[in-house]
């Protein structure tokens, strides 16, 4: 595909889909993030299934660290390598508090210095 062809191709999907979303459910920057962390090798839908009652009962990374890896299990354990995922999130929740002031942060370097955090996941973010 050259460069023209690319051109129109996304001129074409822009056309169709002017304003892309994800299927993952969230209500703030930090949610997002979690939400796409948890999506590697899971479905958009067992994501949301798990991050339903854990966003409401722990919306913030405070609220998030305060569980700690046993209180988290129980949410995300029907997501695979949950186990990982979970140790990730607790520490990217305690980084994201300690250097970040516990907001997101908007560059790509900064997004993939967080623990469970790719080029992809970055991007998404």
């Amino acid at each position: 595909m050259d460069r023209i062809q690319r051109q129109e191709l996304f001129a074409r999907l822009r056309a169709a889909n002017p304003e892309p979303t994800t299927e993952l459910a969230y209500a703030s920057t930090f949610q997002l993030l979690i939400a796409v962390i948890l999506s590697a090798q899971a479905t958009d839908k067992s994501v949301n299934l798990a991050t339903r009652q854990l966003f409401a009962d722990a919306p913030t990374p405070q609220a998030m660290l305060a569980l700690g890896e046993s209180g988290l299990i129980p949410y995300l354990n029907r997501i695979g390598l949950y186990q990982g995922k979970t140790r990730n999130i607790l520490a990217t929740c305690r980084q994201l508090l300690e250097q970040h002031g516990g907001e997101v942060p908007h560059s790509r370097t900064a997004l993939e210095a967080l623990p469970g955090v790719g080029r992809k996941t970055a991007n998404v973010v």
